[in-house]
């Protein structure tokens, strides 16, 4: 057989056979995971590539190689789930680097964290003061995660008392010109509707490049032609802003009625649709 071809199958092979380790291996991603991961990674790639290329001509010995870190990633992993000092022993333990808004300059040593290297990661964290730090620890992984100090979190929903509408995933129902049916029925719509709203925006299919329908069944688009401004559909605020129009105008009716049975209708309907106006801002509302 010609190297060339023994080389072509050889790559074949071990493609599809590194791909089906991978997936096995877990959905981890590189950035993500621990050195340990990277290293059991980069060295199944590196076995594997030397098989490909014919570099380690005994093949038997390449898969004996490329079996044992593949096999030993997955026992450690599964001792791993097992008990958690062998996970720390194994992939490590995170550091506390700031605690109750103090540096712990021991605990940068042991990382091996220098002051630029700190604020750096905090500064990725959108913290640009040390002094706004409440806690901060280092992961296994690397990665560093930030606690602001209660007086520099910011301002939420819940901290003001007020509800807000639940979200759901947007709905992709153009793209790149094409209507995703699957999509419009997974909100309840069809394309009648869909085309409705095109072309009361006044644009064709072919010109849209994303279309996205929210939970509110607000539609979003995006324009291969960028030089087109458009406004975007707000249902939600409408919808509001009608229950509001008819609120006033009960408001503006009792106010000018003469007749005191009409005046009191009026006024308890206002009443009404104020309190429905009130549960439905949080939904209607962003």
């Amino acid at each position: 057989m010609k190297l060339w071809i023994e080389i072509l199958l050889r790559s074949l092979a071990l493609f599809v056979l590194v791909f089906v380790m991978v997936r096995i291996m877990g959905k981890k991603q590189i950035t993500k995971g621990t050195p340990f991961h990277f290293t059991s990674y980069s060295i199944i790639a590196i076995i594997s590539a030397l098989i490909s290329v014919n570099v380690v001509t005994n093949i038997y010995i390449g898969f004996i190689a490329l079996g044992v870190w593949f096999l030993f990633s997955l026992l450690l992993e599964y001792l791993s789930l097992k008990s958690k000092m062998f996970h720390d022993l194994i992939y490590g333990k995170e550091t506390i680097l700031i605690k109750q808004g103090k540096v712990m300059e021991e605990n940068l040593k042991d990382v091996r964290f220098t002051g630029e290297d700190l604020l750096r990661e905090l500064r990725s964290k959108n913290a640009f003061n040390v002094s706004d730090v409440e806690f901060a620890v280092l992961e296994s992984t690397g990665e560093m995660n930030v606690l602001l100090k209660p007086d520099k979190k910011p301002v939420t929903p819940h901290d003001l008392g007020e509800k807000v509408a639940p979200q759901s995933e947007s709905q992709t129902v153009i793209l790149d010109g094409n209507i995703m049916d699957k999509s419009l029925t997974n909100v309840g719509l069809n394309r009648n509707w869909l085309i409705t709203q095109l072309n009361g925006m006044g644009v064709s299919l072919d010109n849209v490049f994303i279309g996205q329908v929210d939970s509110s069944g607000d539609l979003y688009i995006d324009l291969f032609d960028d030089s087109i401004q458009l406004p975007q559909a707000k249902l939600k605020e409408q919808v509001y802003a009608n229950l509001e129009k008819c609120q006033a105008d009960l408001v503006t009716y009792a106010l000018e009625t003469k007749n005191d049975k009409a005046k009191d209708m009026y006024e308890r309907d206002a009443d009404k649709l104020q309190r429905l106006m009130n549960k439905l801002k949080p939904y209607l509302l962003k």
